[in-house]
């Protein structure tokens, strides 16, 4: 027998009304304003402060994400953005951490308290894209005939347009455009993409999870603002886990980055998917040891990322969470 479980009244109504509040918040209507928020700067390893990778890109009144990591729809509700006006994702790869919030957002979006999306979800990405995403639709398929039925959900609000995408301009839509651009993330992990976005003479790109690559270096070429991964160990951690080896094989170091940001020369540097890696012996790396190693090869304008960071690309401009608006 299945034991009951008693939910206070008032607990339920608080939700509710959260929701109801976050439903009403409008699409972005700002048509100057140019933002990317750093939702998750995290990998697969199980981090509280650093959420998976996923980052939200905002121009000319459309909300684009890069990458929808583990509990991206969390830091969207800590936003007030409701999830149903996030209609148009872009796949770096599909690892799993790159992707596991899809379902999340794609699903509950499209409920009445997620934002009711009325239109089709679009996700674009490498080869394979389309099949997870046709995948994930029969993983879910008795759920959205149950609401269709009971809740009387509109059925174009679930539907997905995904499509398997190749370097070139991918999105050009509202002056905004996102070209997709290869990056070297393995000899197994192929295509890996870099998305460079570009808005009213000013730009960003997102290097997605990558080794130093000439093809980014081509694509971000006095890019206003850089968005970039980074991975460090401390060397005695390193030599004796050749696993971590191999993983670190596949990003970028501090000083790799620092020689990327010194030859790119963006008005801003970010580093995100901060993998600091160690154990009780040999510990991690610190936020302070990353700028440290970097600044060895690079002297210009440098953030760590942070979940929910957000930065003008404008006028490149930083704010944390922790400020005030």
């Amino acid at each position: 027998m299945t034991p009951k479980v008693h939910v206070p009244i008032a607990a339920v109504c608080l939700a509710l009304l959260t929701l109801a509040a976050h439903a009403r918040q409008p699409v972005n209507t700002d048509r100057s304003s140019f933002t990317v928020t750093l939702l998750g700067t995290g990998t697969p390893t199980l981090r509280a402060d650093r959420f998976g990778p996923s980052t939200l890109v905002e121009a000319g009144g459309l909300r684009l994400l890069v990458d929808c990591g583990r509990a991206a729809t969390l830091r969207l509700a800590q936003l007030g953005i409701p999830l149903g006006t996030v209609q148009d994702v872009f796949l770096t790869h599909l690892h799993s951490d790159h992707v596991n919030g899809l379902s999340d957002l794609w699903l509950t979006g499209w409920l009445p308290g997620g934002g009711g999306r009325s239109v089709a979800f679009k996700v674009r990405g490498p080869a394979g894209t389309k099949d997870m995403m046709r995948y994930l639709g029969l993983a879910h398929a008795a759920d959205i005939k149950m609401r269709i039925a009971d809740q009387a959900l509109p059925q174009r609000g679930v539907d997905v347009e995904a499509t398997d995408i190749a370097e070139g301009i991918i999105y050009d839509q509202a002056g905004v455009r996102v070209t997709a651009f290869e990056v070297d993330h393995g000899e197994a992990i192929k295509p890996a993409f870099g998305f460079r976005i570009d808005y009213q003479g000013r730009s960003v790109v997102i290097s997605g999870d990558t080794r130093p690559s000439d093809n980014l270096l081509r694509h971000a070429k006095g890019v206003d603002v850089l968005v970039h991964e980074v991975m460090a160990a401390r060397a005695e951690y390193l030599s004796a886990s050749p696993a971590i080896q191999t993983i670190m094989a596949h990003h970028t170091s501090p000083e790799q980055a620092g020689r990327i940001f010194a030859d790119v020369k963006p008005r801003l540097a970010v580093f995100t998917h901060v993998g600091l890696s160690g154990d009780a012996r040999v510990p991690p790396p610190t936020t302070q040891d990353l700028i440290t190693r970097t600044r060895t090869l690079y002297a210009g304008p440098l953030e760590v990322g942070e979940d929910l960071m957000r930065i003008n690309v404008v006028d490149a401009a930083v704010r944390r969470a922790t400020e005030r608006e």
